[in-house]
Order: C-alpha cells, then sequence, then structure tokens
C-alpha cells in the first residue's frame, strides 16, 4: 500500500484531474462497449446471416460434377460466377492465405445454427475484407467472401470520435479543475509572503463559495497583521524618538560639567552611547529592511567594504575570500549583518576576527570568526529569538536584538544561518544566500 501512496497524486488540483480523467475514461469505454454491442456486431450478425444464406443457395439444388466440372470446386465456382464468391479447396485456400485469416468463435457457431452443421468463419482485415467460410454440406473446400467497401477502417470514424470526444473531456476537467486550484494556489504564494513580512494586496473572492470564504477572512487576517505591525513600528519608533530628546539633553549637559567630574562625564557619555546603539537596533528590527530591493552584488565587495570601515579597530582581521558569483540580495541589509557580527566578534573575542567568503556550487555564503569563550551549545537554539541575551554567557550586557535581527533579514533572503563553537575557542557565525 506504500507504493500505491507514492504513485497516487496529492495535491488537490492533481486529485481532481485524475477523478475527472479516471470518470470520462470509464465513459468512454461505456460507450465503446455499448456501440459495439448495440451497433457494430448486431452488423456483422446480419453479415453473417446473409452469407450463410447464399451459402445456403450453392448447396439447396445439389452439385453437379460433369465434364464441364471435373471438380465440386470448379462446379461451385461455375455457380457463382459474377457474384464475387470464390470456392478453393485446401491447398489453393492456403496459397489464398487462408493462414493469415483470423477465426472468430462467435460467427462460427452462429454460421453452425443457419446451415445445420458444424462451420467455420475466418475474417481476413487486410486492403480488402474478406470472409472465410468452411460450411459442413462439403469441409473439404473454403468459401471466400470479400465486402466490397467495408473493411477495418470503415470503423475509424467511430474511434476517432470516441478519441476526440475524450480528449475534450479531459481537457475540459483539466480547465475546470485548473479554474478551482487558481483561488488556491493565489493564496499559497500570498501567505507565503506575508509569512516573509510582506503583506499583498487584498486577494480577488472568486470560485466556490468555500473558497471565497476562506479568502475573505485571510484577506482579513492580512490587513490585521499589517494594521498591528504598523501600530508596532509606530509605537516603538515613537518611544525610539522620545528617548532620544533627554538623551541628548543629558549629553549637553554632561559637556558642560567641569573637569573634576570628568569621570562621571565619560561614565554617562558611555552609557549614553550604550542605550543610542540600543535605540538603533530596536528601529532596525521595527524596518526589518524592507526598505531596499534586490540587486546583483558580489558578496566579497561587501566583505571588503565591511573591513576597511572597521579597519581602525584594535586588533587583527584576516580575510580569505574564495570566487563567488553575484547573487541577488540587499545589499544594505547584508552589510549591516556582516556588521554585527564583526561587532559581536570584537566584542567578545581577544582581538582576533576571520572573515570569509563561500560558494558551494549552488549557494554563496560568509562567515565571521572569532576566539572568544564561545557560547554553551544549548543556548545557540535560542540567540536568535529577540530579547534573548546570550551575551550574558560571553560577560556582557545588550538589547539581544542583534541575532534576531540577522535571522530576520537572512530568512528573508531565503538563506540560513548557522551558529557553532570553534573547536580552536571562539564562535563561528556562517550564513548562506541562495543564487535565485
Amino acid at each position: 500500500m506504500k507504493w500505491l501512496k507514492k504513485i497516487l497524486p496529492r495535491s488537490s488540483f492533481s486529485q481532481t484531474v485524475m477523478l475527472i480523467g479516471s470518470l470520462l475514461l470509464i465513459n468512454q469505454l461505456v460507450s465503446y462497449l455499448s456501440v459495439a454491442t448495440y451497433f457494430i456486431q448486431p452488423t456483422y450478425q446480419q453479415i453473417n446471416q446473409l452469407i450463410a444464406r447464399q451459402v445456403k443457395l450453392l448447396f439447396v439444388d445439389g452439385v453437379d460434377v460433369g465434364r464441364e466440372h471435373l471438380t465440386m470446386v470448379d462446379a461451385l465456382n461455375a455457380k457463382v460466377r459474377g457474384d464475387g464468391m470464390k470456392i478453393y479447396n485446401q491447398k489453393q485456400a492456403r496459397a489464398a492465405g487462408i493462414e493469415q485469416t483470423t477465426y472468430y468463435g462467435f460467427l462460427s457457431s452462429q454460421m453452425s445454427e443457419h446451415l445445420g452443421g458444424k462451420a467455420e468463419v475466418r475474417i481476413a482485415q487486410g486492403d480488402d475484407f474478406e470472409i472465410w467460410i468452411r460450411p459442413p454440406q462439403a469441409p473439404s473446400i473454403w468459401i471466400k467472401v470479400p465486402l466490397t467497401g467495408f473493411n477495418e477502417y470503415d470503423l475509424s470514424p467511430l474511434t476517432l470520435y470516441l478519441m476526440v470526444i475524450g480528449a475534450l473531456s479531459v481537457a475540459g476537467g483539466w480547465w475546470f479543475a485548473r479554474q478551482q486550484n487558481r483561488p488556491l494556489k493565489r493564496l499559497q504564494k500570498a501567505a507565503i509572503l506575508v509569512s516573509m513580512g510582506d503583506y499583498p494586496k487584498p486577494l480577488p473572492l472568486n470560485g466556490s463559495t468555500e473558497i471565497v470564504e476562506v479568502t475573505n477572512a485571510f484577506n482579513q487576517m492580512s490587513h490585521s497583521m499589517k494594521q498591528l505591525e504598523q501600530d508596532r513600528a509606530l509605537l516603538m519608533a515613537g518611544i525610539s524618538h522620545d528617548l532620544r530628546t533627554p538623551l541628548t539633553r543629558i549629553r549637553l549637559a554632561s559637556e558642560m560639567m567641569v573637569e573634576e567630574d570628568e569621570y562621571l562625564k565619560d561614565g554617562i557619555v558611555h552609557d549614553i552611547e550604550d542605550m543610542d546603539a540600543i535605540i538603533n537596533q530596536f528601529i532596525a528590527y521595527i524596518r526589518q529592511d524592507q526598505e531596499s530591493t534586490r540587486e546583483q552584488e558580489q558578496i566579497n565587495y561587501l566583505i571588503q567594504d565591511v573591513v576597511q570601515a572597521e579597519s581602525n579597530r584594535e586588533g587583527k582581521i584576516e580575510v580569505e575570500l574564495a570566487t563567488c558569483p553575484d547573487i541577488p540580495m540587499q545589499g544594505i541589509a547584508i552589510k549591516r549583518i556582516l556588521s554585527n557580527l564583526v561587532e559581536n566578534a570584537f566584542r567578545y573575542g581577544q582581538g582576533w576576527v576571520k572573515l570569509s567568503s563561500h560558494f558551494d556550487g549552488k549557494r554563496v555564503g560568509f562567515s565571521v570568526e572569532d576566539n572568544g569563550p564561545g557560547i554553551p551549545e544549548d543556548q545557540i537554539p535560542e540567540l536568535f529569538q529577540p530579547f534573548t541575551q546570550g551575551d550574558i554567557a560571553r560577560g556582557s550586557v545588550g538589547s539581544g536584538l542583534g541575532l534576531a535581527i540577522i535571522k530576520r533579514i537572512v530568512d528573508r533572503h531565503q538563506g540560513e544561518v548557522i551558529l557553532t563553537n570553534r573547536a580552536e575557542g571562539g564562535l563561528h557565525a556562517q550564513v548562506w544566500l541562495p543564487l535565485s
């Protein structure tokens, strides 16, 4: 049964097409058998009956074999001259092709009833349609009856008609099933877009009643989610904006502090910078990097830009670039990933960071490594959740949004991000992006 489940179609569209096609095929077979039983078979029976009457007439007055007709075959041929029938003995019948004919049991039985003895009927279907009869009155002879204008190709219009009707029916069933499943396909694509953070326009309400109801419910859900996302973004943006105003005043006030309070000033400025960075992460998380379109970019160029921007840091940056093709991406968003990973590597490492690019034939990737303490394996799966601070394990604090932002950007590119601990110590962050 398992192999049967693998063969049978699973999608609603293919199941509908298969159902309609099977029903139409059964209908065509029944129609063909009905036509053969009630039209073609009676026609053969009528022809068989007429031929039996002709054969009876040959023997009704007996067969006169005299000097003029040396054998029964000659005498019978003399009787049917001009009628199209021809009589053969066994040797002549084999030479005329009796062995290439097809035996028909049903017609033989019917002919036996008509002629009053055991008869045999064979049919040759070649260029000419010929019926061969071995009558009970003379079992040593064969009578050939050609049917002019009646051959196997005379049935082709019926066969062609049934084939055309069947093809049109299957095509109509396929079109019907496609029309029924088109709204579902559109709904599937829209659901994928919503799961990626894009909110499409309301879907048209067409199709069956059930599909219209599902589509209408999806439109309402999509609108509610979009409105909720907008409200959240507005709320967070307002909070971030309102926080920056007092932070700016505190920064200005700290600048006017006297030299004796310089140690306090440095602490305040550092705290303000940390809070400003956290606010920027909030805004980046809310935006979800939807502001830019995808263009063909070279990952090695982005890595080089980030390395140049981070060159003033204390520490060592190693770069190992592979030959990679251009891929469609949001360049600004990918640079943000690189910057965040490098920032984390310097924050938690011991002054050594390595950036690499990779290409495995199907995907383009890049990785950032550090030589810090790493992260416990059981905490890695949870680090991509917003406000989850893996920083505590590595001796620092933060907003808990850095890796969540990275995960969102990678998901929007249909990519994959992997975190593992290096055997030498430290964290290895790797990102893979598809070619298309």
